[in-house]
This record gives C-alpha cells, sequence and structure tokens, in this order.
C-alpha cells in the first residue's frame, strides 16, 4: 500500500502536474518560476514527495495523461516473448507483433512520463538550498529518481535529450537535441552514486541506499562493467537487511516485505493513489483491457522452469485458451482503483545479478559464490539445486521464470545479446513481423514535430 499520501502539496502538485505533462514543449506554459514557494525544509519535501507521486502515474486510460509505469509493461513484457494481447486489436496489439508507429499513444504518454520524472526531480535539485538539514537526503532520492528515469528512457529509445536542470522552454537546443547514450549513462551513474553516498536503508517507498545500489547495478551490467556490478550486488547482500521470503507467492501479497528493496506504493479505492493495470489485464470487453495476456512460451517456460513460480499465470476462467498474469491481482475492492504496489527492486533479482556480474562476458561459470546466490532463487522455488556449471541459457532462463511479467523480460534480452534472435524465432512462429529496428522505440512524432525538425527520429520509424 502506499505510505506516502500528499495532502501539503496540491497546489504544487497541479503546477508542476501541469508543466510536466508538456515538458519537451517550448512554449510559455511550459516554464514555471518555483522563485518563493521553496523557502522551508517542508515545502523541499513536498517537492520530493511529488517526485513520488509522478512515480505512480496517473491512474486513467485517457490520451493525454503521464500514466508511467502503469504502462510500462508495454514496453517491457509485451515487446518481449512474454505477454500479448487478448484480442490483438488497437494500439495495444502493436507491441506484440511488431507494428509501433511513432504516433502510438502508449509510447508518447511513456516519453512524456518519464520527463515528467526528470523535471519533477531537477525541480528538488535547484532548490536544495532550502531544505537543510535534509538537503542530502533529498538530494539522493531526486537524483535516484531521475537516474530511474533516464534508465529507461535510454534502454527504450536509445539516444534522448539530457535534461539535467530546469531549462527556459525557449531553449530548444536543450529540450530536444538527443545525447549519445555514453552521455546518459554518465549522468545515470553520476546520479546513482551521490545517491548511494546521500541515503541509508529506510522506507521501502521511497529511494534508498540499496535500491540505489541495485539499480546501479544493473546500469554497470547493462554497460558490461561486471566488477563494479559484482562489488554493488555483493554490497546489497552483506547489508544484511534483505532476504527471499519463504513463499514465492508472499512476496507480492505482504506488501512491504523484507525482499522488497524499493516499490512504488499505491493505495486501494482511492482515485489518486491508485493503480488500474490490474484490471488492464484481466478480462473484459474493449481494447484497454485484456492485455499484458500470457503467452504459450511464457506458459511453456513456467511450467518446464517455475517450481511454486508457475502460480505467477492462471487460466482465464471465461475464455479458457488464454492465460492471466496472477502477481498483480487486486488485493481488495474495485480492480480499477487497485492498491498493489509496483515492485521495481527486489532481492531475488540481486542475486541472479550477482552471478550475472560474476559470469560476465563468459559462456558460464562454476564460481561457488555464484551457485550460491542461483541456488538460493531456485530452492525457494522448490527446484534442484545445480552443483555444475551455470550457462548463460540457464541464468537467462532463471530470470525468465523468476521476475516474469516484472517488466525485466525485454531489457533482460537486450542486456545478454540475444534479442534479435529470440524475438525473431519467436515473432516467425507467431506470424509476427520482428526486425532489429524494433529493439528501440520511435521518438514520438509529437515530440518532433514540437521541436521544429530538432530532434531526430529513430532508424527504421
Amino acid at each position: 500500500m502506499n505510505k506516502i499520501y500528499i495532502i501539503s502539496i496540491l497546489a504544487i502538485s497541479m503546477l508542476m502536474v501541469s508543466c510536466g505533462e508538456d515538458f519537451l514543449n517550448p512554449s510559455p506554459t511550459a516554464a514555471i518560476s518555483e522563485a518563493g514557494f521553496y523557502e522551508t525544509e517542508a515545502q523541499v519535501e513536498a517537492g520530493v514527495i511529488n517526485m513520488y507521486d509522478g512515480l505512480q502515474g496517473v491512474n486513467s486510460t485517457g490520451s493525454n495523461d503521464n500514466r508511467g509505469v502503469q504502462i510500462e509493461f508495454y514496453m517491457a513484457e509485451m515487446l518481449s516473448d512474454n505477454t500479448r494481447t487478448k484480442s490483438s486489436e488497437g494500439e495495444a496489439a502493436a507491441f506484440e507483433n511488431y507494428t509501433i508507429a511513432a504516433t502510438n499513444g502508449i509510447v508518447t504518454d511513456y516519453y512524456r512520463s518519464m520527463y515528467d520524472l526528470v523535471f519533477r526531480a531537477n525541480t528538488v535539485l535547484a532548490n536544495l538550498e532550502a531544505a537543510e538539514g535534509k538537503r542530502a537526503q533529498f538530494e539522493g532520492e531526486a537524483k535516484f529518481v531521475r537516474a530511474h528515469a533516464f534508465f529507461n528512457l535510454v534502454r527504450t529509445f536509445g539516444d534522448v535529450p539530457l535534461i539535467d536542470e530546469l531549462v527556459n522552454p525557449l531553449d530548444t537546443d536543450k529540450q530536444f537535441t538527443r545525447v549519445n547514450a555514453d552521455g546518459i549513462y554518465s549522468l545515470i551513474i553520476g546520479d546513482l552514486t551521490t545517491a548511494i553516498a546521500n541515503l541509508d536503508n529506510g522506507s521501502k517507498n521511497r529511494a534508498s541506499k540499496a535500491a540505489a545500489q541495485a539499480l546501479l547495478a544493473k546500469v554497470h551490467l547493462t554497460r558490461g562493467n561486471y566488477a563494479e556490478a559484482q562489488s554493488l550486488c555483493e554490497a546489497v547482500v552483506g547489508s544484511g537487511a534483505f532476504a527471499l521470503e519463504a513463499n514465492f507467492g508472499d512476496v507480492f501479497t505482504n506488501e512491504g516485505n523484507g525482499e522488497v528493496i524499493f516499490a512504488i506504493g499505491y493505495a486501494p479505492d482511492d482515485s489518486e493513489n491508485s493503480q488500474n493495470f490490474s484490471a488492464e489485464w484481466l478480462n473484459a470487453v474493449g481494447r484497454t483491457t485484456g492485455v499484458n495476456y500470457v503467452t504459450d512460451e511464457a506458459v511453456a517456460a513456467l511450467d518446464a522452469m517455475g517450481g511454486t513460480r508457475a502460480s505467477s499465470y492462471r487460466v482465464d476462467e471465461l475464455q479458457p485458451i488464454h492465460h492471466q498474469v496472477t502477481k498483480y491481482l487486486p488485493d481488495s475492492g474495485d480492480p480499477v482503483l487497485a492498491g498493489n504496489d509496483w515492485i521495481v527492486l527486489r532481492y531475488a533479482d540481486v542475486l541472479l545479478m550477482h552471478v550475472e556480474a560474476i559470469m560476465g562476458s563468459s559462456a558460464g561459470t562454476t564460481s561457488s559464490a555464484a551457485q550460491g546466490s542461483f541456488n538460493a532463487v531456485r530452492a525457494r522455488a522448490g527446484m534442484a539445486e545445480v552443483s555444475g556449471e551455470i550457462t548463460k541459457q540457464m541464468l537467462m532462463d532463471e530470470r525468465r521464470v523468476e521476475l516474469a511479467f516484472e517488466n525485466q523480460r525485454f531489457f533482460d534480452l537486450k542486456r545478454f545479446g540475444v534479442a534479435q534472435a529470440v524475438l525473431s524465432e519467436y515473432s516467425t512462429n507467431n506470424g509476427y513481423s520482428f526486425n532489429a529496428s524494433d529493439l528501440i522505440l520511435p521518438i514520438p512524432q509529437r515530440e518532433i514535430n514540437l521541436s521544429n525538425g530538432v530532434l531526430t527520429q529513430n532508424p527504421g520509424y
């Protein structure tokens, strides 16, 4: 459940959201002077809380709302071989059959949502002088959120504009000039390094030291910096602050449990702080429901290798030929106002990243440390221990069944360097039209139009 409630910041929330939605639009309404508001530590903290409100995304199916993480499954699961739509209709189906256009509203929403987070974080960072004794903490939290947003952007869209400060709306070069991915990653690594130095391990719904360490480990794995990733994973493990839940299903039903490192909090039956992706994954009539349904390939993987993790899906009772994700079924009340937290980082992910870091660029590893981390995850699922070599394919399979439907699969395939081969075969088998350009999504046409030609498009779109 969401432990962060917006009470004293309604005015600034409205202010920030109004400009955040059109952050890359170079119009006078996109910039608001914060001078005179951030005068006390409490007011800066209001801005910090507003960042987490942005992480929640807007519980809506509107075309102009920043839904953020509530639609992230399209980019991370439905682009992979894990999930699809129920009816193969509308913009949603473009993700499963690889026919995404630059005008796709879901893509536009996600791009805009991530820059909305960047704007909120930059607003906090621009006003740290008023934070007094909590300045370092607030800086760490803001840089964690900014790094999280840019990591999503660079993995999804490739080179993107680097906005590391509040900008004048007329500064179109800053807002629309794409920066090489190396520059984006430099900012991400710097931000997370500061977050690690400034934060401790406290709330699971706010940035923490371990959350920054785990996210930075994933960044380093993405960049091929294996020694750095291993050290960070071992720091999280060595902290003693986290442990695997004994029962796999409890990870998703007992919110705030000891396995969760960082989660985006939601509250049920609260239109301002709930989520509706739980409802969208259920069976209903219409194009905004019945999405993120489980593919036959994912069902087969979970049945063969998942052990108790096969509980991650269920047969659709109304249409038994289909299968639904169960990890985030609504815990109570109206599913359109669900309160299920979204887990961004958890301990099992860190253990498997630890194996990946030890393996590095090799095809496998016999390291006892890697075996310990690998077998801990398997044992919890009721699977036999591995005593010999852990191969790259074994690790990929383990990540697939352990982290199924948690927005990891597409990025895992890319990070392991097998996305083109795996998705080409999957596409051929299902009559889809995947090609290499689909590994990066199009820059939204709306943003290109606003830039008057400054912002360029990705190849293939």
